[in-house]
């Protein structure tokens, strides 16, 4: 979409697993935009994103953004227990430490792994122009409810909530242990409406169904889901296609999705290349990055 060719380099690996970079093309005094998701493997995209950053450093570049569609690692941002790590704190350390010029990133699970970063600045990018226009072409509008799946994404919800002139719903969920959750209550009128979960990340999908049979036994007409980051871990697609309360769960492919939508019928994909495009222009051009959003 910006007409440019992609960078050459080869990625191998030593016969013990260790990874082996090779950059072909001359980038010496060059501004280079590195596109990395660190989604599964999560170790193996890491590794990849910090020694490709370094390559490029040591040939010379003139500045490398780190452009991260999907932040692996973002869930831990703070200690919930005894004997835990930070371990968004922890990436955004290690990144760091490679010295790139920017970090672009899109719907961290929270604001504060902007923080992390203390020697170079963070752009969070927000997917909500896309699914913005995917629900109104789904029919929601002022006489529809947006719906957050917990208390940490209300913010998220009203927002485009907002954006809609529709009403906003919450769950109020209680989660005993990580990707399992113990009980939900609706707070919000939702009868007669068409509704839609926003969420940041879809993982096992537990959540998710859950919400959607909530929603629907509580006299939702339909329920659809919208969320950034698509990670659909272990039986996550089963659960979607199982479950007859979701209509349709529009993601982006921050994380490719190319493979799962062929399993999932109900799984839509969007797609953040053209905004990632215009997002690497502006950042060349020194053009404003806000202004795109606003």
């Amino acid at each position: 979409m910006l007409g440019k060719p992609l960078g050459k380099m080869d990625i191998t690996r030593f016969m013990d697993g260790e990874l082996n970079i090779k950059i072909h093309d001359n980038v010496r005094g060059k501004d280079i935009f590195l596109i990395q998701p660190t989604c599964a493997p999560v170790n193996e995209s890491l590794m990849e994103a910090l020694l490709i950053l370094d390559a490029m450093k040591r040939a010379s570049c003139n500045g490398v953004t780190l452009v991260m569609p999907y932040y692996g690692y973002a869930r831990q941002d703070r200690k919930t227990q005894g004997r835990v790590p930070i371990s968004a704190s922890a990436v955004a350390l290690l990144i760091e430490t490679m010295r790139p010029a920017r970090v672009v990133a899109m719907d961290l699970h929270c604001g504060q792994i902007q923080g992390f970063f203390h020697h170079i600045p963070v752009d969070n990018l927000f997917a909500d122009p896309l699914f913005l226009k995917v629900l109104e072409e789904y029919g929601l509008g002022p006489d529809s409810v947006i719906v957050s799946p917990d208390a940490g994404g209300v913010v998220r919800a009203r927002n485009m909530a907002v954006k809609l002139h529709c009403d906003i719903a919450i769950i109020d969920k209680e989660r005993k242990v990580a990707n399992e959750c113990a009980s939900m209550q609706l707070i919000g009128d939702v009868r007669g409406k068409t509704v839609a979960i926003v969420d940041d990340m879809v993982d096992t999908a537990g959540t998710l169904c859950k919400a959607a049979e909530l929603l629907a036994a509580s006299g939702a007409a339909k329920v659809f889901a919208v969320a950034t980051h698509g990670v659909f871990s272990g039986p996550a697609l089963d659960r979607m296609n199982a479950c007859e309360a979701l209509e349709a769960v529009f993601v982006t492919n921050s994380i490719p999705q190319a493979e799962r939508v062929q399993k999932c019928p109900k799984l839509k994909e969007i797609s953040v290349s053209a905004m990632l495009a215009e997002v690497i222009r502006r950042h060349a051009d020194g053009e404003s990055i806000s202004m795109l959003f606003n």
